[in-house]
């Protein structure tokens, strides 16, 4: 399962060169960073694990004039490397990190005591430990292991690698929801490959030839590569620290904060319902309309923050938002945010994105209002069953009520009121599928089978099994929706193979003559043809393939082919004399045809494969 970990913490307590001393890779990449000695953008390297496992890492700035930098770069991390000079202590932009790590829920966290070199009294250090054990309570790092460590001399470094190790262990995998979103942290151009982006993937995977939308623009593109720590991969999945670069986009239509997903998955949003909470040590009220900036994965924007139930809203409070975003931003239900004032720059809170889409701009204190803001945030059985729904490709609907932990007549009414609304679709036996999820796949379909198209335009159409691996379905699954496809029109499914109902073959001039000439062969002698070989260097393996395909020439061996209708005329002569003696031998099929053993006994065992007849020792019977 890949990782993702982060550094936090006060400017100069070490965090890029403890990255240093971790990986060998020096994440700070800017000319300034090197010349102030200070991370100023965010920085990237790996880590492989005693397990095996290779972690990326992002090392985030500290400075206060750079927190907006660190808050781009946090959002997607699995873990915290909450970094704390010994010699210093607790500093400032100390205690802004753990409140930005607490308020985004980062699920767990490793503190790093760095420059332990730097003090010898050991009373010093039981201070500094302590203060950081009562500065981390009440927040998600409150369990989080102490690690001394020097990053100059090596010491505590293996003890600190085993902490994340084991950290990361006790992490459930990401869920791949089919819905992959990856919030754009940086983008660059590369000589011969163009425009490249990097991120961390969630709730979905990533292939080579993907369609994506670049939000909240709308702009299309297609993966051309990915890649995950500076090797090339076809798939990435959720969880992993990627770069893909992009074929169809220019270096100037995609930036830091946009996000790449599949299309029609996501779109811009400028009003979004939110539950805020206030930081406690805040020195004032959070007042209705105050300008705030608001930031959630990379992307930042100035909003107007309305209170929907608070006159105002007291340091250490909870409450419902409604903000409105001077720029569209792409945003899902559930995500993380953070809000800061814009001067004096701090952080005075954030949480949980209810709705990215309200229908209105909501009057203040209305009851109805309010309830509908508490059941978003707390789950009505219907949301709880469709994001259940959501976060698988097919299942059943004897599945879907054996495990709602509802009574079996509720989760029934509840389901068929997904269905009636749209939101559920039914498929054939009892299986059915979330909107949402058939959009993905339908997509998904779409995309694969167009670029195979591509690649191979002689080909009929696609191996059902390549397909199916591709999509990342089990065969049942598989079966419904490919059956389900069909029946509404995205692709025609041939059995063996599914294409694009628009997809024909078509030959280029020279391989047109060169099948002309291959047919006047086969019209010559329809039983003693031209080899395997000899049709393919006369047309070319894929042109000879796409014959056989579309099922206009018949390879009854490796080395024997037929047209298909001197084929059909065969096997009939072949039933009637089966017919009328009882069985047939290479001998007799060989007189029948007046042809060689060679295209006789191709011609027997093929019928034998195709289930026309059974070998009963020297002779074949009709199955």
């Amino acid at each position: 399962m890949p990782h993702v970990i982060g550094t936090a913490g006060h400017v100069d307590h070490g965090k890029s060169t403890l990255v240093m001393a971790l990986t060998g890779i020096d994440p700070d990449r800017l000319a300034e960073e090197k010349a102030r000695e200070m991370t100023i953008d965010l920085g990237f390297a790996w880590l492989t694990l005693p397990n095996g496992e290779n972690v990326g890492v992002v090392d985030v700035p500290g400075h206060r004039d750079f927190i907006e930098n660190m808050l781009a770069g946090v959002g997607g991390i699995d873990l915290a490397v909450f970094v704390i000079a010994a010699d210093e202590g607790i500093m400032p932009q100390t205690r802004e990190h753990l409140a930005i790590i607490d308020l985004l829920e980062i699920p767990a966290g490793v503190v790093a005591l760095t420059k332990i070199d730097l003090v010898t009294d050991p009373d010093w250090l039981e201070l500094v430990s302590a203060d950081i054990r009562e500065a981390l309570q009440g927040t998600t790092l409150q369990d989080a292991p102490l690690v001394p460590v020097s990053a100059r001399t090596g010491e505590g470094l293996d003890r600190l690698i085993d902490a994340i190790q084991n950290a990361l262990s006790q992490q459930s995998p990401r869920p791949d929801r089919g819905r992959p979103r990856l919030p754009v942290d940086r983008v660059f151009t590369m000589s011969g490959f163009g425009t490249v982006v990097t991120g961390t993937l969630s709730e979905g995977s990533f292939a080579v030839g993907d369609e994506i939308e670049i939000l909240p623009a709308g702009r299309r593109a297609r993966v051309r590569g990915v890649q995950n720590h500076k090797t090339s991969v076809e798939i990435a999945h959720p969880g992993s620290r990627i770069a893909i670069n992009l074929s169809g986009i220019d270096r100037d239509h995609v930036q830091r904060g946009d996000v790449i997903a599949l299309p029609g998955l996501l779109t811009g949003t400028t009003l979004i319902d939110v539950r805020f909470r206030h930081l406690a040590d805040m020195n004032r009220p959070l007042r209705h309309n105050a300008q705030v900036k608001f930031f959630s994965g990379a992307a930042e924007t100035v909003a107007q923050a309305r209170l929907l139930g608070d006159q105002e809203l007291a340091p250490g409070a909870e409450g419902w938002l409604q903000l409105r975003l001077e720029t569209p931003v792409a945003l899902d239900k559930g995500a993380r945010f953070i809000l800061r004032y814009p001067s004096p720059a701090e952080t005075l809170g954030g949480g949980t994105i209810l709705d990215p889409h309200p229908a209105h701009r909501w009057r203040r204190f209305k009851p109805d209002v309010l309830d509908r803001l508490e059941t978003l945030l707390v789950g009505s059985p219907e949301d709880l069953m469709l994001h259940a729904l959501e976060g698988q490709a097919t299942t059943t609907i004897a599945d879907v009520v054996a495990q709602s932990d509802l009574p079996i007549n509720e989760a029934a009414r509840i389901l068929d009121n997904l269905r009636s609304r749209g939101d559920v679709i039914a498929l054939p036996d009892g299986w059915i599928i979330a909107r949402a999820s058939w959009a993905r796949l339908a997509e998904r379909l779409n995309s694969e089978l167009r670029a195979f198209h591509q690649a191979n335009p002689l080909r009929a159409g696609m191996p059902r099994e390549a397909l199916r691996s591709r999509l990342g379905l089990e065969q049942k699954s598989f079966q419904k929706i490919t059956a389900f496809a069909a029946e509404s029109g995205l692709v025609s499914d041939e059995k063996a193979i599914i294409r694009l109902p628009e997809h024909t073959i078509r030959f280029n001039p020279t391989q047109e003559m060169a099948i002309r000439e291959l047919r006047k062969k086969l019209d010559a002698d329809s039983i003693n043809t031209p080899s395997v070989s000899a049709a393919t260097d006369l047309l070319g393996a894929e042109a000879l393939q796409a014959l056989i395909e579309s099922g206009e020439i018949v390879q009854a061996s490796p080395e024997v082919l037929f047209a298909t209708e001197s084929y059909e005329a065969m096997v009939a002569q072949i039933r009637a004399h089966i017919r009328s003696s009882g069985s047939i031998t290479v001998a007799q099929a060989r007189d029948l045809f007046s042809t060689s053993r060679k295209y006789a006994l191709a011609l027997l065992e093929h019928l034998d494969e195709v289930g026309i007849t059974v070998r009963r020792g020297d002779e074949r019977v009709l199955r």
